[in-house]
């Protein structure tokens, strides 16, 4: 009889604590590509794909399923994303118009043009992992304006996805590891980021094993009930503004570790708002490309690169040129984009001309068909009236940058791609105490070494990006959704991406699966192993001048992408491989 009631008490734990009971399932399969009808999602994660899609089917609209995948994710991918951190939508409405969302982090009142260097923050590291890096995050507040604007379902709705996987957890894959690992020893000096991220013995979370985050749960159910108001007032932005402050660091902190305090305020963070901006839009073999304007240089110079290269007759039976071309448009394109890119309530930033057809022809110009430029190559002149006084072709590009993408689309013909991040992989690693997540450094994304480029920290103002989703239509209808992580390597990915599977007869599955090489305006372009290795890496090299370095990580970007074919159907892609490889899904699959 004891026996059986042992055997009783068991069997009602594992079913009526939801803690237990999940920690014996195990994660959805991942698929990378799916076919079908009524709207399709990508998104790195299974979890997320599955929030879009069961949103989708339960009535939802690609703006809602978005949100709902974009909360899944801000739990699963806490290193890439989250409500600590911003992003940029691009919206196709089902009425056929295209508008973009900027929840971009927004420098303190208090910032300065020499806050970094005042410091003694030139060192990234003593930067990144500090107060002074986080800006006011704005996911919260362009998932309302969406939801508000283009949406069908409010807070309480898509954020349920979230806060159950939130409260049961998710499964610790390899991924998940290894981007905990290069953060262990900044981790380990932040009791609320280690209890979270590390277990007991100060090692990253064992692969297979659950990871629960009820404070994170906690804020989401906050928000579900309060709205934006529950994030941006009361005790979440008391206790964010403290952690950026004073940033809380445990007594045996390592003691070379600066941990810098922060400028943000209860004001700051209270008077953060999402605006609504015009879409950079260019004409490409006859499709309309749609991006993201500044702040974000993402929309801009993929435009500029499209343009150069719509010059050139671009054929699969010459890859190896076509791969040239689109990495010298990359050269000068981004030679432009470093000059003239910055938060445009800031600086003027020549948007029309960047994305002329006439500047497109200078560049071209400049451009061997035959043989690499030697970089840095100099901007070019959109105003036609050159001002060398601080318009010095100058970048940043930090190690191990992060962010996720994610595309949906619903029956109606709305298409949602949109690109959000908390800038490194760990943003500044804090995760804040009791709210269960993890702070931004994306201040580090103003040229925080300098007092004169566009791009300079200055108070109340958002860092340049490189955040490119992207929309193209064809004859008003949709045909194409991409976006993809990697930082300053997210504009020549979305470029290859787009050329090789509108010029070079790649399939979306294999133009995502390619490996991959971008450049930057630097000594080398930045190229996968498997880039460096193929035939056209090898002749690229040797006929056409071009110098390769390895990135690290290994891998370059994590593309999700959606294509609109005949018959109302959609195609969901993400990666195969990459980043443990993505998960694509449709609402209706084709059989």
């Amino acid at each position: 009889m004891l026996l059986r009631l042992l055997l009783i008490a068991a069997v009602a734990v594992f079913l009526f604590d939801p803690q237990v009971a999940l920690a014996q399932t195990t994660q959805p399969a991942k698929v990378p590509t799916a076919t079908g009808k009524d709207g399709g999602a990508a998104t790195v994660d299974a979890l997320g794909t599955e929030a879009a899609i069961d949103t989708l089917r339960k009535g939802g609209n690609a703006v809602d399923a978005a949100v709902a995948a974009a909360g899944v994710l801000g739990v699963v991918e806490p290193f890439s994303c989250g409500i600590g951190g911003g992003g940029f939508m691009v919206i196709r409405t089902r009425k056929g118009e295209v508008t973009t969302i900027d929840s971009r982090e927004l420098s303190p009142q208090a910032m300065r043009p020499d806050s970094f260097i005042a410091a003694g923050a030139l060192a990234f590291n003593d930067a990144r992992y500090s107060g002074l890096s986080a800006g006011v995050p704005g996911t919260v507040a362009g998932w309302d304006h969406a939801l508000d604007r283009y949406g069908t379902l409010d807070f309480e709705d898509v954020l349920r996805p979230g806060i159950r996987v939130a409260r049961r957890g998710f499964v610790v894959d390899r991924t998940f590891v290894e981007q905990t690992n290069p953060n262990i020893p900044w981790f380990d000096d932040i009791p609320s980021t280690a209890e979270l991220y590390l277990d007991p013995d100060g090692t990253a979370r064992d692969e297979g094993s659950t990871l629960r985050n009820p404070d994170m749960a906690r804020t989401y159910r906050r928000i579900a009930r309060n709205g934006p108001e529950g994030f941006y007032g009361g005790p979440v932005a008391e206790a964010m503004v403290e952690a950026a402050q004073n940033p809380p660091k445990s007594p045996d902190a390592e003691p070379t570790h600066r941990w810098l305090p922060g400028l943000m305020t209860e004001a700051d963070v209270a008077g953060y708002t999402a605006p609504e901006r015009e879409p950079a839009h260019i004409r490409y073999r006859g499709l309309d490309v749609w991006g993201m304007g500044p702040p974000s240089s993402g929309g801009s110079t993929v435009g500029e690169m499209l343009n150069i290269l719509e010059g050139y007759e671009l054929s699969a039976a010459d890859r190896t040129k076509a791969l040239h071309l689109l990495l010298e448009a990359g050269r000068f394109s981004f030679a432009d984009r470093n000059a003239y890119l910055a938060d445009p309530a800031f600086f003027d930033v020549p948007l029309d001309g960047l994305l002329s057809d006439s500047f497109a022809a200078e560049r071209r110009a400049e451009i061997d068909e035959n043989r690499a430029a030697t970089s840095p190559v100099p901007p070019g002149d959109p105003r036609d009236n050159r001002d060398d006084t601080g318009r010095a072709s100058a970048t940043i590009s930090h190690p191990r940058q992060s962010t996720t993408h994610l595309v949906v689309s619903d029956r109606k013909g709305t298409v949602v791609s949109y690109t959000f991040t908390i800038e490194s992989t760990g943003g500044n690693g804090i995760v804040v105490p009791g709210w269960g997540f993890l702070l931004n450094n994306e201040l580090t994304d103003f040229n925080f070494d300098s007092t004169t480029h566009p791009n300079r920290a200055d108070s109340r103002k958002r860092p340049r990006s490189s955040m490119s989703p992207t929309i193209v239509t064809e004859r008003g209808k949709p045909f194409l959704a991409v976006g993809s992580p990697g930082g300053s390597t997210i504009i020549g990915t979305v470029a290859q991406v787009l050329v090789d599977r509108i010029d070079l007869g790649s399939s979306l599955p294999q133009a995502i699966a390619n490996p991959r090489a971008v450049e930057r305006n630097g000594a080398t372009s930045t190229a996968e192993q498997a880039f460096i290795a193929s035939p056209e890496g090898q002749v690229l090299q040797r006929q056409y001048g071009h110098a390769f370095a390895d990135p690290a990580p290994s891998e370059i970007g994590a593309v999700t992408a959606l294509e609109f074919q005949r018959g109302n159907r959609v195609l969901a892609a993400a990666e195969p491989v990459r980043r443990g490889g993505g998960s694509a899904a449709v609402v209706r699959p084709h059989r």
